[in-house]
């Protein structure tokens, strides 16, 4: 029996291994980046404040750590970290449960997205994620938590199928037996997310909007924006087709790098407990031989 290779798992630990190996993917990522995550929120505001309006990403993370302190840049994080690990695990899971046909589960943690961006927003009134998420239900009820739920579904479809397109097509090229290779899965990762966060920067944009829910940007006699079209049309009148490419940079900047780290990381978890049950089955092989009678044949006198 020649095969060994990390990507071909026995059926009764697969799921468990990529699950395992997703949740630690995904919080690595989360939590290294979240800072450029920060001034993504912060860039993509309609209307910011002057105290916050932002010439670039260096310009802003300047202006943060100068006036509010480094750990403004982390506000949220918490509620993020604890839904980045079983997100990611249901979603590489599922990645590679269908991985033949390339169709996706897209990641579905809206609470921890609302929760987060609203603690981003320069000027936040929360002062924990607890207080945050007590406030949003108390004051606009569960569906607040739901409200970007079709732009988030609209926004994965066409984000995750760039995502492991270019990720799948930049493995065939530079690493075309599939060996564990942590260059290649960390530069097959980095533009499959720089490509994917480009393309999707419109819809993630209204999805801010939606979490966010600017005061400036509803209108008269509304209670809040309701769905990615009503956010177009909020984008649109406050900034024109340009709004619609707000924070691209940081989201670039923030998505190349945490999808870089979020392979890395799952290709390694990935081998390494692959490579732990490979071994523990070869001892326990090895133990139940030794202890088989050797028959040999007698002569008969």
């Amino acid at each position: 029996m020649e095969e060994d290779d990390y990507e071909s798992l026995p059926p009764t630990s697969t799921v468990i291994t990529h699950m395992v190996a997703g949740a630690a993917a995904g919080i690595m990522e989360h939590s290294v980046m979240y800072p450029v995550d920060c001034i993504k929120t912060r860039m993509q505001c309609l209307v910011p404040d002057p105290k916050a309006n932002y010439r670039n990403m260096a310009d802003a993370f300047y202006r943060i750590v100068r006036y509010e302190g480094v750990g403004n840049t982390l506000r949220g994080i918490k509620v993020m970290m604890y839904g980045a690990g079983p997100a990611h695990a249901l979603y590489f899971a599922c990645y590679e449960k269908l991985k033949a046909t390339l169709s996706r589960k897209g990641q579905s943690n809206h609470l921890a997205h609302v929760v987060k961006q609203r603690m981003q927003v320069f000027g936040s009134p929360y002062k924990n994620c607890m207080e945050c998420g007590r406030r949003v239900m108390c004051g606009e009820g569960v569906r607040a938590f739901y409200r970007s739920y079709t732009t988030q579904l609209t926004l994965n479809i066409p984000f995750q199928s760039l995502h492991f397109v270019v990720y799948e097509i930049c493995q065939d090229k530079i690493n075309p037996e599939r060996h564990y290779s942590p260059l290649s899965h960390t530069v097959s990762g980095g533009l499959a997310g720089a490509v994917a966060a480009a393309a999707t920067t419109p819809l993630d944009v209204c999805k801010t909007l939606l979490n966010t829910q600017e005061r400036c940007a509803i209108r008269r006699g509304r209670t809040s924006i309701r769905g990615l079209i009503e956010a177009s049309q909020a984008v649109y009148r406050f900034q024109g087709i340009a709004g619609f490419f707000r924070g691209m940079v940081p989201r670039i900047i923030h998505q190349m790098p945490s999808t870089a780290i979020s392979w890395s990381v799952y290709e390694f978890f990935k081998f390494f407990l692959t490579n732990q049950q490979q071994q523990a089955s070869c001892d326990g092989y090895l133990s139940a031989t030794s202890h088989v009678p050797v028959l040999t044949a007698e002569t008969p006198d």
